[in-house]
C-alpha cells in the first residue's frame, strides 16, 4: 500500500475502519478516485439552502389558504385541515430515516431526487381536482421534501471545516427562520390576488433551478463514497422492523398533536387509538433500534453528550417559537382587528433582522467565540421577548408587538446557529446524515408540540378567565349594572331592548378581556419554559479550539 496507487478491489479487502481513513484516498487509482470538489463551498451552501427554503416555506404557506381551498374543492373547513396534517405526518416519517437513505443512495442522489420529486408533487398539488387527490399529493410532497433539511445540514458539516462551519450554518439558519415568517404573508397575498393553486406552482421554477445547480456542484464526501464502495456487491440489509415502528409511531404522534385539540383529545376515539399506537410504536422503536445491528435510525448517537443536550435545547426552543408564532396572528386578528395580510406584515420585520444578525453570529463563531455563552445569551433573549409579549393589552400599538417579536428572533439566531455548529463536533464524520435527521425531527416535533400546547391551553384558559369574570356580572354588582345601562343607552329601542343590548355588549367585553388574559398566560408559560432550559447549557462541552488548521481539545 505504500507508494503507487490502490485499486478498488484492494480497498474492498480492507477493514471498514481503514476504508474510512481519508489519508488512503490520495493513493486510490485515478480512474476510480472520487471527483475533487471543484466549486467553492459557499456556492454549494447557497444551492442546497435554496431547496431547504422552498420546503420549509411550504410548511406554513398553505395555512391562510385553507378557506379558499375548502370552498374551491367543495369541502368543509374541518376536512381542509388535512392538507396541513398530511404534509406534517409525511415529514415526520421521512426525517429520522433520511440519514439511512443517504447512506444507501448517496447524499447527492438523495438530495437531487428529493428536489425533483418535491417539485413534481408541488405541480400535482396545484392541479389537484379534489380534496382527496390534494391530500395524497401533499403526503407525497412531504415524503419527498422531508429529507431536504437534514441533508443540507449534513452537506454543510462536510463541506466546511470546523472553523468555518458557523458561517455556513448561519446561511442555513436564515432560510429556516425566514421561511416560516414569510410563508403566511406570501400565501395570503398569492391567494387574495391570484389563486390558492399558485402557492404550489411557485415551487416549480425554484425546484428546477435547484435541481440543475445541485447536479452541477454537489459531490458526495469521501467517507460516504468509501462506505458505499464497501457495500458494493453485498445484499442490502434493511431494518424493516425499525422502519415500520418509526413510521407508524411518528405518523400517529403527528396526527395526535395536529388534530387533538380540534377533536377533544382523548374524548375522541380516533385520537385515543392514535395516541395508543404512537406510545407503543415509539417505545418499541426505541428498544428495537438500540439493539438491532444496523438500525434505520441510529439512536446510539444520543449517547454523545453534546448531541443529546443540543436536541433537548432545540426541542424546547421550537416548542416556544412555534407556539408564539401560532398565537400572535390569532391575537392580532381576533382581538385587535387586523386582517390576515396586515398581521403577517406586522411580524415580517423579525425576518429582516434575522438576515442581518445571523451572518454576524456565524462570523463571531468563526473567530472562536464560545458557542455555549452565545446559546445561553440567546435563550435569555428569547425568554425576555416572550415575557414582553405577556405585558400586552387591547389598546397596545403595533410597535408593542413588533419589537418583542424582533427580540425573540434575535435570540433564536444567537441560539440555533451555535447549536447547529457544535452538535456535529464530537460525532464521527460518517454519522452526520443520521445526526442531522434526528436533529431535524426533534426540531419539527417541537413545533408540533408547541402548537398543540398553545391551542389547548389557550382555550382552557379562556374558559377559566371567562367563568371568573362573568361571576361578577350580577344584579347586585352596582358597577356592572351601571356599565350595562351606559352601553345600552346608546342603542335604539325600548327600555327592555336597551337593557338586553347593554348586557350583550358588556358580556362581549368580558369575553375579550378573558381572551386577552388567556393569551398573556400562554406567553408567560412559554417564557418560564425557556428559562427552565438554561441549566441545560452548562452540560454542553466546549468545541475544540482551532489553531491554524489543528484542533486542540478543550478541557
Amino acid at each position: 500500500m505504500t507508494g503507487g496507487s490502490t485499486s478498488v478491489e484492494e480497498l474492498l479487502e480492507l477493514e471498514p475502519e481503514a476504508l474510512l481513513d481519508r489519508d488512503l484516498w490520495p493513493h486510490v487509482a485515478p480512474e476510480k478516485a472520487p471527483e475533487p470538489r471543484i466549486f467553492n463551498p459557499w456556492i454549494i451552501a447557497l444551492v442546497v439552502t435554496m431547496g431547504t427554503f422552498m420546503e420549509v416555506l411550504d410548511t406554513s404557506i398553505a395555512n391562510v389558504a385553507l378557506p379558499h381551498i375548502a370552498g374551491s374543492l367543495s369541502a368543509s373547513q374541518d376536512e381542509s385541515t388535512w392538507v396541513l396534517t398530511s404534509y406534517l405526518v409525511a415529514n415526520a416519517i421521512i426525517l429520522p430515516i433520511s440519514g439511512w437513505i443517504s447512506s444507501v443512495m448517496g447524499r447527492k442522489n438523495f438530495y437531487l431526487v428529493s428536489v425533483v420529486l418535491f417539485t413534481v408533487f408541488s405541480a400535482l398539488c396545484g392541479l389537484a381536482p379534489t380534496l382527496g387527490m390534494l391530500v395524497v399529493f401533499r403526503v407525497l410532497q412531504g415524503l419527498a421534501g422531508g429529507g431536504l433539511q437534514p441533508s443540507v445540514q449534513a452537506i454543510l458539516a462536510d463541506a466546511f471545516p470546523g472553523e468555518k462551519r458557523g458561517m455556513a450554518m448561519a446561511v442555513y439558519t436564515v432560510a429556516i427562520l425566514c421561511a416560516p415568517v414569510l410563508g403566511p404573508t406570501l400565501g395570503g397575498w398569492i391567494t387574495d390576488n391570484y389563486s390558492w393553486r399558485w402557492i404550489f406552482y411557485i415551487n416549480i421554477p425554484v425546484g428546477i433551478l435547484c435541481a440543475f445547480f445541485t447536479r452541477m456542484v454537489l459531490v458526495d464526501p469521501e467517507h460516504l463514497t468509501a462506505k458505499r464502495l464497501l457495500q458494493k456487491g453485498k445484499k442490502l440489509q434493511i431494518d424493516m422492523g425499525g422502519l415500520a415502528l418509526v413510521s407508524l409511531g411518528l405518523a400517529s404522534l403527528e396526527i395526535v398533536l395536529d388534530r387533538g385539540q380540534e377533536l377533544d383529545w382523548l374524548g375522541s376515539t380516533f385520537i385515543s387509538w392514535c395516541a395508543a399506537i404512537a406510545v407503543f410504536s415509539i417505545i418499541g422503536a426505541i428498544v428495537w433500534e438500540l439493539h438491532v445491528k444496523n438500525p434505520v435510525v441510529n439512536l446510539r448517537l444520543l449517547k454523545e453528550r453534546n448531541f443529546l443536550f443540543c436536541c433537548m435545547i432545540v426541542l424546547g426552543l421550537y416548542t416556544a417559537l412555534y407556539a408564539t408564532t401560532f398565537l400572535m396572528p390569532q391575537y392580532m386578528q381576533e382581538l385587535m382587528g387586523y386582517d390576515a395580510t396586515t398581521a403577517g406584515l406586522a411580524v415580517s420585520p423579525a425576518g429582516l433582522v434575522t438576515m442581518v444578525e445571523v451572518p454576524m453570529i456565524g462570523w463571531l463563531l468563526s473567530k472562536g467565540t464560545d458557542a455555549r455563552r452565545m446559546i445561553f445569551v440567546g435563550i435569555v433573549t428569547i425568554a425576555l421577548g416572550t415575557w414582553w409579549l405577556s405585558l400586552g393589552n387591547l389598546q397596545m400599538a403595533e410597535s408593542n408587538l413588533i419589537w418583542p417579536r424582533v427580540l425573540q428572533i434575535m435570540g433564536l439566531g444567537m441560539t440555533t446557529v451555535p447549536l447547529s455548529t457544535i452538535m456535529f463536533r464530537f460525532l464521527p464524520a460518517d454519522q452526520s446524515s443520521n445526526a442531522a435527521g434526528i436533529y431535524a425531527l426533534v426540531r419539527n416535533e417541537g413545533g408540533s408540540i408547541g402548537i398543540a400546547l398553545s391551542s389547548t391551553f389557550l382555550q382552557r384558559a379562556q374558559q377559566t378567565h371567562q367563568t371568573y369574570l362573568a361571576a361578577n356580572l350580577t344584579t347586585s354588582n352596582t358597577l356592572a349594572m351601571q356599565a350595562s345601562h351606559a352601553m345600552g343607552a346608546v342603542q335604539r329601542g325600548s327600555a327592555s331592548d336597551q337593557a338586553y343590548a347593554g348586557l350583550a355588549l358588556l358580556y362581549a367585553q368580558v369575553h375579550r378581556q378573558a381572551s386577552l388574559l388567556a393569551y398573556m398566560d400562554q406567553y408567560r408559560m412559554f417564557g418560564y419554559l425557556l428559562a427552565a432550559m438554561l441549566p441545560l447549557v452548562f452540560f454542553l462541552k466546549r468545541p475544540p479550539k482551532i489553531v491554524g488548521k489543528i484542533e486542540l481539545e478543550a478541557h
